[in-house]
């Protein structure tokens, strides 16, 4: 099996190692909201425009100044608009002194102006690739510690959710999924997306994953779980893997493949429904909990120094666990009954608490 896996990654080119310019169909990279070129265009026309527009009022006040005689505005319109373009046909020129000075200071100037913006219209239109380029080369070289979310359904947009919720910068989150349309979504959110098969290594690099502190593994089927959690830990080592499964007996397998931590859906799910038949407030509250963005929120942070030593159970928050070397206590267990040095507390927060400890905690 190990071989098949390794054909499948193989069986396409790599495109990590591809030149910059041939990602820009890939890599996305929120910005400011840009006009698109047909908005450009259109704005820059109606520019050049009020400018022939002007001039050729301009002519109009000063008509017996021209060489033409009885100058209407549909011929002073005629010469703004030869004159401006730089054609100048001849047929109508400036005979007076006068006229000449207002050629020279005023319509010469904006004979330029108006040649920069139709050239300025062509140039935005074509250095658009090049500014998205250098956007995505800047991106890969400065990208670390950020969190990839491997698809945006229902799971990965909750992860998303959560993360945000919790501090976390857009920018700072990554997307990789197949879905043109879903990757669209994300991007309005101000996610970096990356288009391609996550369970393909060299999508992966395309995402930083070699420099990334997490990565969430939420895909629509088990299968495609354990595919990308093997080809993230052969390439990330040291970057923390929470995976969902929505089978138990599949735990085991993302466990095998290197998964920090496994959520297995459908068991969470029906837990609470069967919670739900008979307490349904506590639902509501485990909801709750699962909320950051709203009432209570189950966090971490670092014990503070007048801490240790002390109960748990006695601290001024509502402590669920210890953490201590990794490892997880149970408020209940033995090992917590007292706060050692470098512990972490697991504990319950109010939502609208400034997350001081909590941004300490994740490093922020």
């Amino acid at each position: 099996m190990g071989a098949t896996w390794r054909d499948r990654f193989q069986a396409d080119a790599d495109v990590s190692s591809a030149p910059v310019h041939t990602l820009i169909d890939v890599i996305t990279i929120p910005s400011a909201e840009r006009a698109t070129p047909w908005t450009i265009m259109l704005r820059r026309f109606l520019y050049a425009s009020i400018l022939m527009v002007a001039v050729a009022v301009l002519v109009y006040l000063d008509r017996d100044g021209y060489s033409q005689e009885s100058l209407t505005f549909i011929d002073a319109l005629y010469y703004s608009a030869v004159s401006l373009s730089t054609t100048g046909y001849g047929d109508i020129a400036p005979v007076t002194q006068s006229a000449r000075l207002v050629n020279i200071f005023i319509i010469t100037p904006l004979r330029i102006a108006f040649l920069m913006l139709l050239v300025g219209t062509t140039l935005s239109v074509l250095t658009e690739d090049s500014r998205k380029t250098l956007q995505i080369q800047q991106w890969r070289k400065t990208v670390r510690n950020h969190t990839i979310v491997i698809g945006y359904g229902t799971k990965g947009r909750s992860a998303i959710d959560a993360l945000l919720a919790d501090g976390a910068a857009p920018s700072n989150i990554v997307v990789v999924d197949q879905d043109p349309a879903v990757l669209a979504r994300a991007e309005k959110r101000g996610l970096v997306t990356v288009h391609g098969n996550a369970t393909k290594s060299d999508v992966l690099k395309i995402a930083g994953v070699t420099r990334a502190r997490s990565v969430v593994v939420a895909p629509s089927s088990d299968d495609t779980a354990v595919l990308v959690t093997l080809s993230v830990r052969e390439l990330a080592p040291s970057a923390m893997i929470v995976a969902s499964v929505r089978e138990s007996e599949n735990q085991h397998l993302l466990m095998q493949s290197g998964a920090d931590s496994v959520v297995v859906s459908s068991e969470t799910a029906g837990r609470l429904l069967g919670i739900a038949t008979v307490t349904p407030p506590v639902v509501a509250m485990m909801e709750d909990l699962l909320s950051p963005d709203e009432g209570f929120a189950v966090a971490e942070r670092p014990i503070g120094d007048d801490e240790v030593g002390a109960n748990p159970r006695h601290l001024a928050d509502i402590v669920l666990g210890v953490v201590r070397s990794g490892e997880l206590y149970r408020i209940d267990s033995p090992e917590a009954e007292t706060v050692e040095p470098g512990d972490r507390l697991l504990y319950v927060r109010h939502t609208r608490e400034i997350p001081g400890r909590d941004e300490v905690a994740n490093g922020n």
